[in-house]
């Protein structure tokens, strides 16, 4: 035997051994499931599997049939799935990439599994395809099919963590994108599922993958405070476990602490640095009842408890044990002002929350009566069909249904109270109009306002918890196009939506008409060459938007549009109808500015056939004209970048953190691009920073001393208002990379009475 057929030997033992070992951990884990135990029927779908996807290796070079265990292993182990998931998730594969068909699947393992398997292989691939309507349909299809099993997407949900886990392997590109996509659906998803941990994890590695450099420092810091941490966890903890242990309780104590990824958010978003947060550990009391149906009551008796030795703030009391989220969490959270001066949470749940908050809708499956348990799903019916109703009539647009969705998925949650004293959740920052479509869309279209707690308020006004709304009505009232400004939830936009695309057809076909007989009686007849011209004269970009104009009467077809169609015009074309410049779609070059080095006017970068997207694109000092940096982010040398091919193959350059390159990551993800800085401090680019403080004398000399003459940094433009002692300024700087404008902040931050320093642009 040649040393090539031994090696070969070797792998493929090493390979089985590899797979057996991962399969037998998967049965293991299953049979210590309080599941019936249908061994025969798993190991059946392992071996079909196996025998599907024989040869074929993952890019991480190992065998791909380890891919599909690990997704079954995830489904057993972290979400508590019986036999028919188990099956799903081991063939979820095969009718994607092998010859066999859902009627094979259904002839061999029976019906559910078959629909489940058919349910992925329609969502697999990512669920976006190139085109924008293409990804929307994709996504459509998974909540269709979500809506007829639960379990289609808690798969889906299995399969993306694991592919998050393996992410390492795939070329850069991939990995904006997949990470993209997973923090902009599926980790949203996992949280209205109530798969917490999932989340967590999904947010992370997303994150990691995005701002790999920020994520390894939020790492290092929080390795660097555990000690700290450990300290305050025991002091605060000692006088509960004192005061729980006389009382008899059963509990446990576990301390939580706050995950990189929500670090990093609360940084962004509250520009604070690490140590200016406060709230990185919490602690969890998990009550185990002597009687489960008065877990509620043992839960508040700890409450009562702890706040005897501890004052709790009295406006972050929150009660999700009476009141449920949707996703099925339950919990007591307090707020309790330890010894150290610092605000703790608190949350108090019993073993079985616990479990629920960790694991989701798939949790409450255990705690069935009897021994054995089947999986059910009636607890999910009244949140499959409020995703039911957002896809009766769902957006043509792609960007706006995913937007849509995702409104109803994050929302975190308030209770609101009917004129009858019925209790229904609403997403937090709801209007009353919100309000009014959630109960009727008849009774939204014919909104005229509301009374919140007896008193008259406006449509847009926010509702809060524990509000009681009445809604008043008339016939005369119709929807109107600012509605959709204020509203919320996405089933009240997009009944809006749905109605003001009805409405509006009837203008259009008006103002067709209205075109057609002005062109009759000008001898001419309608064709699109003729929409084509006078859309270009009146700089009207749609034919649709064109003829809703004339329908409108904001347009009045003259002497100057007969003159423009017999070329009698040769007057510059004049801007009409101004306000009709929706917001361009994203690929239009909005910046000539932000390259400031002086350089020559290049052509832009046009992608080609045999552009390779897996290569990083690196910018230079030679070549960074070619390319078009959107105003949306403003990246400068330094910022963690991604660039994304437009619809004219031109290359945009984004930050990776921008809200509009999230879209883009989850919406075109055949788009995107990797790209690098290689420049060396020759060019400067413009960076905007925001001050605030306490005014005194002094204050702009100081500030102007460190930029100017410590740093020697060119400022460009620099705004400043006081107001009671209180002033805050813009600084506009002219730097040669992120770097620079760091070092300018951590200097500023060392003036006395300036209290806020942060980066805008």
């Amino acid at each position: 035997m040649d040393d090539q057929n031994l090696k070969d030997l070797e792998r493929e033992q090493a390979d089985n051994k590899l797979i057996g070992d991962a399969f037998q951990k998967l049965l293991d884990t299953y049979l210590s499931s309080r599941h019936r135990k249908k061994v025969d029927i798993v190991t059946k779908a392992f071996n079909f599997a196996r025998q599907a996807h024989k040869g074929v290796r993952r890019l991480s070079g190992e065998p791909y049939i380890m891919h599909p265990i690990a997704v079954a292993q995830i489904a057993c182990e972290e979400m508590g799935l019986g036999s028919t998931s188990i099956c799903a998730a081991l063939l979820h594969d095969v009718v994607e990439d092998t010859d066999y068909t859902v009627e094979d699947i259904c002839n061999i393992f029976g019906e559910k599994v078959a629909q489940i398997v058919d349910g992925l292989t329609k969502i697999s691939g990512g669920i976006f395809g190139d085109k924008a309507s293409g990804q929307a349909e994709n996504f459509k299809k998974l909540l269709l099919t979500m809506s007829d099993d639960i379990r289609v997407i808690l798969i889906k949900i299995c399969d993306r963590l694991h592919n998050m886990r393996t992410l390492a392997s795939q070329p850069a590109n991939k990995q904006y994108k997949i990470a993209g996509e997973t923090l902009y659906i599926y980790a949203p998803l996992a949280n209205r599922l109530g798969l917490n941990k999932i989340k967590t994890e999904l947010e992370n590695l997303s994150f990691r993958y995005d701002h790999p450099q920020e994520y390894a420092n939020i790492e290092h810091k929080l390795a660097d405070t555990e000690a700290q941490r450990d300290t305050l966890f025991a002091q605060f903890t000692a006088p509960i476990r004192e005061v729980l242990d006389k009382t008899g309780v059963k509990y446990k104590l576990k301390a939580r602490v706050k995950s990189p990824y929500s670090i990093w958010n609360k940084m962004q978003n509250k520009h604070v640095s690490f140590d200016e947060i406060y709230d990185i550990l919490a602690v969890r009391i998990i009550v185990t009842p002597k009687d489960r149906t008065n877990e509620v009551n043992e839960c508040f008796r700890v409450y009562v408890a702890i706040s005897q030795i501890y004052k709790s703030h009295p406006d972050r009391l929150r009660d999700w044990l009476n009141h449920p989220k949707a996703n099925g969490y339950q919990a007591l959270h307090v707020t309790l002002m330890s010894k150290q001066g610092r605000w703790i949470e608190v949350q108090i749940r019993s073993d079985r929350m616990d479990e629920v908050a960790e694991k989701g809708f798939a949790a409450h499956w255990k705690y069935k009566e009897g021994g054995e348990y089947t999986e059910d799903e009636n607890e999910l019916n009244d949140w499959l069909s409020t995703i039911k109703e957002i896809l009766d009539d769902p957006q043509p647009d792609a960007m706006d249904f995913l937007d849509a969705i995702k409104l109803n998925l994050y929302a975190s949650e308030i209770f609101v109270f009917t004129p009858k004293g019925e209790i229904k959740t609403m997403p937090a920052n709801s209007t009353a109009l919100d309000f009014a479509f959630q109960i009727h869309t008849f009774l939204g279209s014919h909104c005229i306002g509301a009374k919140v707690n007896h008193k008259l308020v406006p449509l847009s006004h926010k509702l809060n918890s524990g509000d009681q709304v009445e809604i008043l009505t008339s016939k005369s009232q119709h929807v109107q196009p600012d509605w959709i400004s204020f509203v919320s939830t996405a089933k009240a936009k997009s009944k809006i939506m749905a109605i003001l695309r009805r409405d509006s057809r009837e203008i259009q076909k008006k103002g067709e008409t209205i075109l057609t007989e002005w062109l009759q009686k000008n001898n001419m007849e309608m064709t699109n060459s003729i929409v084509d011209k006078l859309c270009e004269y009146h700089n009207i970009q749609q034919h649709e938007t064109f003829f809703q104009s004339i329908g409108e009467h904001c347009l009045i077809l003259g002497d100057k549009d007969l003159d423009e169609l017999q070329g009698k015009n040769k007057k510059p074309k004049q801007s009409a109808g101004g306000w009709r410049n929706f917001i361009p779609f994203l690929g239009k070059n909005k910046s000539k500015e932000e390259t400031t080095g002086i350089v020559k006017t290049q052509e832009l970068f046009v992608v080609g056939k045999d552009f390779n997207k897996k290569k990083p694109l690196i910018l230079t000092e030679e070549n960074i004209n070619q390319f078009i940096f959107p105003s949306c982010c403003h990246a400068i040398p330094g910022d963690d970048i991604m660039g994304f091919i437009d619809n004219k193959n031109r290359i945009e350059i984004h930050k990776r953190s921008c809200n509009i390159a999230a879209k883009l990551k989850s919406s075109y993800g055949n788009r995107i691009v990797d790209a690098k800085w290689d420049m060396h401090k020759q060019m400067l680019f413009d960076a905007t920073i925001e001050i605030k403080g306490i005014d005194r004398k002094g204050m702009l000399l100081d500030v102007s001393k460190i930029i100017s003459d410590q740093l020697g940094i060119n400022i460009h433009k620099l705004t400043i208002s006081s107001d009671n002692g209180i002033f805050d300024g813009t600084i506009e700087l002219r730097v040669h990379d992120r770097e620079e404008v760091k070092t300018i902040m951590d200097q500023l931050k060392t003036i006395d009475d300036l209290q806020e320093v942060q980066r805008i642009l």
